[in-house]
Protein backbone atom coordinates (compact mmCIF):
# COMPACT_ATOMS: atom_id res chain seq x y z
CA UNK A 1 0.00 0.00 0.00
CA UNK A 2 1.37 3.26 -1.33
CA UNK A 3 -0.11 7.18 0.24
CA UNK A 4 -1.76 9.58 -1.55
CA UNK A 5 0.31 12.24 -1.16
CA UNK A 6 -2.62 14.30 0.77
CA UNK A 7 -1.80 16.23 3.79
CA UNK A 8 -2.97 12.90 5.99
CA UNK A 9 -0.75 10.40 3.99
CA UNK A 10 2.36 12.29 2.87
CA UNK A 11 5.01 10.81 5.26
CA UNK A 12 7.37 13.68 3.92
CA UNK A 13 4.71 15.86 5.74
CA UNK A 14 5.17 16.70 8.92
CA UNK A 15 2.46 16.23 11.62
CA UNK A 16 0.39 13.63 9.35
CA UNK A 17 -0.15 10.39 10.06
CA UNK A 18 1.79 8.73 7.86
CA UNK A 19 4.79 10.79 8.77
CA UNK A 20 4.66 9.62 11.93
CA UNK A 21 3.94 5.56 11.12
CA UNK A 22 7.13 6.23 8.45
CA UNK A 23 8.91 7.12 12.07
CA UNK A 24 8.00 4.73 14.01
CA UNK A 25 8.75 2.17 11.40
CA UNK A 26 12.11 3.56 10.70
CA UNK A 27 12.85 3.50 14.41
CA UNK A 28 11.94 -0.41 15.14
CA UNK A 29 14.40 -0.69 11.88
CA UNK A 30 17.35 0.45 13.37
CA UNK A 31 16.68 -0.49 16.49
CA UNK A 32 16.93 -4.13 14.69
CA UNK A 33 19.89 -3.41 13.14
CA UNK A 34 21.96 -3.24 16.63
CA UNK A 35 21.53 -6.43 17.70
CA UNK A 36 22.76 -7.89 14.23
CA UNK A 37 26.02 -5.66 15.43
CA UNK A 38 26.17 -7.22 18.63
CA UNK A 39 25.37 -10.65 17.24
CA UNK A 40 29.05 -10.34 15.29
CA UNK A 41 31.08 -8.85 17.75
CA UNK A 42 29.99 -11.62 20.23
CA UNK A 43 30.53 -14.32 17.80
CA UNK A 44 34.26 -12.40 17.34
CA UNK A 45 35.26 -12.34 20.50
CA UNK A 46 33.58 -15.86 21.56
CA UNK A 47 35.64 -17.80 18.96
CA UNK A 48 37.82 -15.60 18.75
CA UNK A 49 37.43 -14.94 15.33
CA UNK A 50 39.69 -12.58 14.05
CA UNK A 51 37.23 -10.34 12.45
CA UNK A 52 38.54 -7.02 12.67
CA UNK A 53 42.30 -7.73 11.43
CA UNK A 54 40.42 -9.79 8.41
CA UNK A 55 37.81 -7.42 7.39
CA UNK A 56 39.01 -4.27 9.18
CA UNK A 57 40.00 -1.22 6.85
CA UNK A 58 44.24 -2.00 6.14
CA UNK A 59 45.02 1.35 4.75
CA UNK A 60 47.31 1.17 1.49
CA UNK A 61 47.19 -2.09 1.11
CA UNK A 62 44.71 -3.91 -1.10
CA UNK A 63 44.18 -6.73 1.05
CA UNK A 64 42.76 -4.35 3.00
CA UNK A 65 40.38 -2.81 0.62
CA UNK A 66 37.77 -5.05 1.17
CA UNK A 67 37.47 -3.57 4.40
CA UNK A 68 35.68 -0.73 3.04
CA UNK A 69 32.36 -2.76 2.88
CA UNK A 70 32.88 -4.76 5.99
CA UNK A 71 34.32 -2.55 8.83
CA UNK A 72 31.08 -0.69 9.39
CA UNK A 73 30.16 -3.69 10.83
CA UNK A 74 32.68 -4.57 13.38
CA UNK A 75 33.88 -2.69 16.27
CA UNK A 76 36.80 -2.89 19.05
CA UNK A 77 34.72 -4.50 21.64
CA UNK A 78 31.66 -4.32 23.24
CA UNK A 79 32.80 -0.31 24.39
CA UNK A 80 33.04 0.61 21.31
CA UNK A 81 30.14 -0.51 19.79
CA UNK A 82 27.66 0.49 22.99
CA UNK A 83 28.78 3.96 22.47
CA UNK A 84 27.91 4.23 18.67
CA UNK A 85 24.37 2.28 19.03
CA UNK A 86 22.49 5.00 20.56
CA UNK A 87 23.39 7.66 17.77
CA UNK A 88 23.18 4.63 15.25
CA UNK A 89 20.09 4.11 16.08
CA UNK A 90 18.95 7.84 16.48
CA UNK A 91 20.61 9.07 13.71
CA UNK A 92 19.11 6.62 11.22
CA UNK A 93 16.23 6.37 12.38
CA UNK A 94 15.55 10.44 10.71
CA UNK A 95 17.47 8.99 7.92
CA UNK A 96 15.41 5.90 7.06
CA UNK A 97 12.46 7.59 7.62
CA UNK A 98 12.63 10.00 4.63
CA UNK A 99 12.66 6.70 2.63
CA UNK A 100 13.93 3.24 2.18
CA UNK A 101 15.92 3.41 -1.19
CA UNK A 102 17.42 6.90 -0.11
CA UNK A 103 18.42 5.84 2.72
CA UNK A 104 20.18 2.79 1.10
CA UNK A 105 21.75 4.39 -1.69
CA UNK A 106 22.83 7.26 0.80
CA UNK A 107 24.39 4.63 3.57
CA UNK A 108 25.85 3.20 0.51
CA UNK A 109 27.89 7.06 -0.77
CA UNK A 110 28.26 7.15 2.58
CA UNK A 111 30.14 3.87 3.19
CA UNK A 112 32.50 4.39 -0.14
CA UNK A 113 33.25 7.82 0.71
CA UNK A 114 34.27 7.35 4.42
CA UNK A 115 36.24 3.74 3.50
CA UNK A 116 37.74 4.77 0.73
CA UNK A 117 39.11 8.20 2.45
CA UNK A 118 40.32 6.14 5.41
CA UNK A 119 42.42 3.62 2.35
CA UNK A 120 43.68 6.77 1.11
CA UNK A 121 45.09 8.73 3.86
CA UNK A 122 45.26 6.38 6.81
CA UNK A 123 48.18 4.81 8.61
CA UNK A 124 48.95 1.46 6.66
CA UNK A 125 50.22 0.24 10.04
CA UNK A 126 46.42 0.27 11.69
CA UNK A 127 43.48 -1.44 11.02
CA UNK A 128 40.29 0.50 11.10
CA UNK A 129 36.83 -0.87 12.41
CA UNK A 130 33.61 0.32 13.63
CA UNK A 131 30.34 2.10 12.11
CA UNK A 132 31.83 5.60 13.50
CA UNK A 133 31.75 7.11 9.91
CA UNK A 134 28.52 6.06 9.11
CA UNK A 135 27.27 7.87 12.04
CA UNK A 136 29.16 11.04 10.67
CA UNK A 137 27.54 10.35 7.66
CA UNK A 138 24.35 10.56 8.61
CA UNK A 139 24.97 13.47 10.77
CA UNK A 140 26.20 15.25 7.62
CA UNK A 141 23.34 14.00 5.62
CA UNK A 142 20.61 15.29 8.19
CA UNK A 143 23.15 19.02 8.63
CA UNK A 144 22.99 19.40 4.68
CA UNK A 145 19.65 18.19 3.64
CA UNK A 146 18.03 20.94 6.08
CA UNK A 147 19.50 23.47 4.07
CA UNK A 148 18.86 21.92 0.10
CA UNK A 149 15.38 20.56 0.76
CA UNK A 150 14.38 23.87 2.72
CA UNK A 151 11.89 22.36 4.59
CA UNK A 152 10.48 23.07 8.50
CA UNK A 153 10.84 19.55 9.03
CA UNK A 154 14.68 18.82 8.31
CA UNK A 155 15.38 22.38 9.72
CA UNK A 156 13.89 21.07 13.27
CA UNK A 157 15.79 17.81 13.02
CA UNK A 158 19.04 19.76 11.74
CA UNK A 159 18.33 21.86 15.51
CA UNK A 160 17.86 18.48 17.08
CA UNK A 161 20.73 17.19 15.45
CA UNK A 162 22.91 19.69 16.32
CA UNK A 163 21.97 19.97 19.81
CA UNK A 164 22.66 16.58 20.77
CA UNK A 165 25.97 15.90 18.48
CA UNK A 166 26.89 18.83 17.37
CA UNK A 167 29.94 18.35 19.85
CA UNK A 168 30.71 15.48 17.86
CA UNK A 169 32.15 17.23 15.15
CA UNK A 170 35.40 17.56 16.92
CA UNK A 171 35.65 13.64 15.70
CA UNK A 172 36.74 15.13 12.83
CA UNK A 173 40.07 16.61 14.06
CA UNK A 174 43.51 14.09 14.66
CA UNK A 175 42.95 14.56 18.57
CA UNK A 176 43.32 10.93 19.63
CA UNK A 177 45.60 8.68 17.25
CA UNK A 178 43.35 5.49 18.35
CA UNK A 179 40.55 7.08 16.83
CA UNK A 180 40.14 7.50 13.10
CA UNK A 181 39.29 11.20 12.40
CA UNK A 182 39.64 10.00 8.78
CA UNK A 183 37.02 7.95 8.74
CA UNK A 184 34.99 10.56 10.71
CA UNK A 185 35.68 13.26 8.27
CA UNK A 186 35.07 11.49 4.95
CA UNK A 187 31.74 9.72 6.64
CA UNK A 188 30.39 13.54 7.11
CA UNK A 189 31.77 14.65 3.39
CA UNK A 190 30.12 11.70 2.16
CA UNK A 191 26.75 12.60 4.14
CA UNK A 192 26.93 15.67 2.97
CA UNK A 193 27.31 14.21 -1.50
CA UNK A 194 24.35 11.72 -0.30
CA UNK A 195 22.12 14.58 0.83
CA UNK A 196 22.83 16.65 -2.49
CA UNK A 197 22.29 13.41 -4.63
CA UNK A 198 19.46 11.88 -2.96
CA UNK A 199 17.41 15.56 -2.10
CA UNK A 200 13.77 15.36 -2.94
CA UNK A 201 12.80 18.78 -5.39
CA UNK A 202 9.85 20.57 -5.07
CA UNK A 203 7.16 18.85 -7.00
CA UNK A 204 8.38 15.85 -7.34
CA UNK A 205 8.36 12.64 -4.81
CA UNK A 206 11.70 11.82 -4.67
CA UNK A 207 11.49 9.63 -1.37
CA UNK A 208 10.15 6.06 -0.82
CA UNK A 209 9.01 5.94 2.61
CA UNK A 210 8.30 2.56 4.38
CA UNK A 211 5.33 1.12 2.80
CA UNK A 212 3.19 -2.09 3.53
CA UNK A 213 1.81 -3.96 0.12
Amino acid sequence: MTFDGGPAGDPNRFGSEAFYASLGRAFVAMCAVVPVLFLVEALDVWLDAGFDPAAGIIPKRIDGLDGVFFSPFLHHGFDHLYSNSIPLILLGTFVLAAGVRRFLWSTLVIILVSGLGVWFTGSPNSIVVGASGVIFGYLGLLLTRGVVERTWWNFAVVLLVGLLYGWQLVGILPTDERISWQGHLFGLVGGVLAAVLFRRRPGVDAGYPLTTS
